[in-house]
């Protein structure tokens, strides 16, 4: 195993902070197979296995990412400061906010749940300060730089009320005040952080050069905002007594789906167009794919619920065989460049 390294410390020194949207990816598709069980019993089983492959993929990925910090400070530092690469850090911050939506829907774990709850929201919200800050306080910042990766963090704060707003009804006083808090600040502020986002990223697709080949699955990214966006809200309006005309929130959320359909279009319209004209390579980008489509797909089961909507449930459930070919090949793509220890070379 990973033969081809000359030194197992490579493996630390060169662990990319990427790694953890491997376990968003498995988490997602974990719940939505859970979701579709509805249509195909045996989904529920499958949703079974991938939590627990998520659960152990979690905390083997931890060691590696934990001992680069102590051993290789330097290394993750530069990371940090990296107008790109520092955006993949949040992906450990969501990584916990989806295992604790993991725990509570599919293993029906309220405890664990909070705890992975509270540790991912607390480490979104300060890796959603602390990237932000490294790009606005230097001069470092290359329109080179922009990619959709840039979505990552405020899409970690678009996903706290997935979970969260489960938990609202778990407390009472002060601290139940305290969640409902933390949850309508990761939406609000998730969501226009995004929008801003969203504007740079256009501006870069229309006048700048294309992507780099390694980075073109991160068009996928955009899903991640609209479809953990439409679920999250859904959720919160729900969990809210105090928001006493939800239909409003719910329409809202009908129209950030259909924003979703245009870009699952364009994002499998530009992969095509990479693998025929240009390249599209494995590299760790290729989770991209996953964790964003999985979280429109839970999006389309949401709505549909809603407004009883089939057909935007049988769109959920098309793509959903989508993301289970995206995510078998892209797992067992990364098994492989990770046996051969590629992923681990010096980048």
């Amino acid at each position: 195993m990973l033969r081809d390294i000359n030194c197992k410390c490579e493996i630390i020194k060169n662990f990319s902070p990427a790694w953890f949207a491997s376990v968003m990816g498995t988490g997602i598709f974990a719940m939505t197979s859970l979701s579709f069980s509805e249509y195909i019993p045996f989904l529920k089983t499958i949703a079974s296995i991938l939590f627990y492959l998520n659960l152990i993929l979690f905390f083997l990925l931890l060691v590696p990412w934990l001992l680069r910090w102590t051993l290789f400070r330097n290394e993750a530092m530069k990371d940090l400061e990296n107008p790109l690469n520092s955006n993949f850090y949040s992906t450990i911050a969501v990584a916990m906010l989806v295992l604790a939506a993991n725990f509570i829907f599919i293993a029906d774990n309220m405890l664990l749940g909070e705890i992975f709850w509270f540790a991912g929201t607390f480490s979104t919200i300060f890796f959603g300060i602390v990237i932000p800050y490294y790009m606005f306080k230097g001069e470092h910042v290359k329109l080179d730089h922009i990619s959709p990766a840039w979505f990552i963090p405020p899409v970690g704060l678009i996903v706290i009320p997935i979970a969260g707003s489960s938990i609202i009804p778990q407390f009472s006083g002060t601290l139940k005040e305290f969640v409902i808090f933390l949850n309508y600040f990761g939406w609000g502020a998730g969501f226009f952080i995004y929008l801003a986002l969203l504007a740079i990223s256009m501006y870069r697709f229309i006048l700048h050069h294309p992507l780099p080949s390694t980075l073109s699955p991160t068009i996928w990214i955009n899903l991640g905002p609209i479809g953990a966006g439409t679920v999250a809200l859904v959720n919160l309006v729900n969990s809210s007594s105090f928001v006493t005309v939800k239909q409003p929130f719910f329409v809202f959320g009908l129209l950030f789906w259909g924003f979703g359909i245009w870009w699952v279009l364009i994002a499998i319209v530009m992969s095509l167009h990479y693998i025929k004209k240009l390249s599209l390579p494995y590299a760790m980008s290729w989770w991209a794919f996953t964790f964003p489509l999985g979280a429109y797909v839970a999006a389309s089961h949401s709505i549909s619920k809603i407004f009883n909507i089939e057909l935007v449930n049988y769109v959920g459930f098309a793509l959903y065989w989508l993301l289970a070919i995206l995510w078998t090949v892209t797992f067992v793509k990364t098994a492989v460049n990770a046996y051969h220890g590629t992923l681990f070379k010096e980048r």
